[in-house]
């Protein structure tokens, strides 16, 4: 499986940019997905994760009620929709597949990645 990311940029604080994930390969709609994110200067953190058929989601404390993950396996694609976006969520934003639960957050547990998009909030 390959995941492209896509939608960063420039963003004004309170913001409300729409990651996309889109990945190639057929097997796409068997693996769960997940955002992540790393700052300058800190660890790559879990951000949100849906399940394989899209039923089943988890997130951050950092983004419940600001953030959506949804998926689109008719297109391959996963997006992460983030609202009124703060200057602490500026990081460069990975998608990442797993054959395992959407609950896991460490970025060990997952096993192809994208190659990430930068999403700089302005405040």
């Amino acid at each position: 499986v390959q995941l492209q990311a896509s939608g960063g940029g420039l963003v004004q604080a309170g913001g409300s940019p729409r990651l996309s994930c889109a990945a190639s390969g057929r097997r796409f709609s068997s693996y769960g997905v997940g955002w992540f994110r790393q700052a300058p200067g800190k660890e790559r953190e879990f951000v949100a994760a849906i399940s394989a058929n899209g039923r089943s989601t988890y997130y951050a404390d950092s983004g419940k009620g600001r953030f959506t993950i949804s998926r689109d396996n008719a297109k391959n694609t996963v997006y992460l929709q983030m609202n009124s976006l703060k200057p602490e969520d500026t990081a460069v934003y990975y998608c990442a597949t797993t054959t395992r639960s959407v609950f896991e957050q460490s970025p060990s547990r997952y096993d192809y990645w994208g190659q990430g998009t930068l999403v700089t909030v302005s405040s």
